[in-house]
């Protein structure tokens, strides 16, 4: 059985959703061909044709067009005002970055996440309305330090910078307990949320009777302190 299958996290609110990319960097182009790859319908977009032509080539998105993310007309006729979210990868042009993020809030896009390159990029990507600002570089060393540290750790979801959503390996410690018996809450400070073995299956608010098994995959929610504070490895 392949745990990593599992991925209890990646397929929490998994509906109907369609996004846009604006920048194919190369930022832009793993956020797109991932999205493309989990089945979602994604518009990919860049000033400059080669990157068009280079997703469309390698199929990293549903379909792409070369557009100026700065002209809001440009915006309305691709389409791109009435996409449930829009991710504005344009990291290193500072102008093009604020302008673009400007010009999808105040046309009523919902959910704008916009990658900055600097604190203070990010700041006035806040100021000009972004719904999430994103750091892929400091996120990239987060995440390498956490697997690391804790390999046991499969999948996370950060709630907040101190809380957090982890699947993660029962411990050797916990194997042949009921839930009841390791008094997660009192002990650890943790919520269990789930609990899987089969691949791809997960028991959702399992009962307290439950015994875990070596393995086995469970998803706890809580502070980053406390999880910390799990025997694993």
């Amino acid at each position: 059985m392949n745990l990593r299958s599992l991925k209890f996290l990646s397929n929490l609110n998994k509906v109907n959703q369609q996004f846009a990319v604006i920048g194919l960097g190369r930022f832009g182009r793993a956020v797109s061909s991932q999205l493309h790859l989990m089945g979602y319908e994604v518009l990919g977009s860049d000033v400059e044709e080669k990157l068009v032509a280079q997703v469309l080539n390698e199929k990293h998105a549903s379909h792409a067009i070369q557009l100026d993310s700065t002209d809001p007309i440009a915006l309305r006729e691709a389409g791109i005002f009435e996409f449930d979210t829009v991710i504005v990868a344009i990291g290193n042009y500072l102008e093009e970055s604020i302008i673009t993020t400007l010009n999808l809030k105040e046309n009523g896009v919902k959910n704008v996440i916009a990658k900055a390159s600097t604190e203070v990029h990010g700041k006035l990507l806040d100021r000009v309305g972004a719904d999430r600002v994103v750091f892929p570089e400091h996120d990239a060393g987060c995440n390498l330090a956490h697997s690391l540290t804790k390999p046991a750790i499969l999948d996370r979801f950060d709630l907040d910078p101190n809380h957090s959503i982890v699947e993660v390996l029962v411990p050797d410690e916990f194997h042949g307990k009921t839930i009841a018996e390791l008094q997660l809450r009192s002990h650890y400070g943790l919520t269990l949320l789930a609990v899987g073995e089969d691949e791809g299956r997960f028991e959702i608010n399992p009962l307290p009777n439950l015994r875990l098994n070596r393995g086995a995959a469970m998803v706890v929610v809580g502070s980053n302190k406390d999880i910390q504070r799990l025997p694993i490895e």
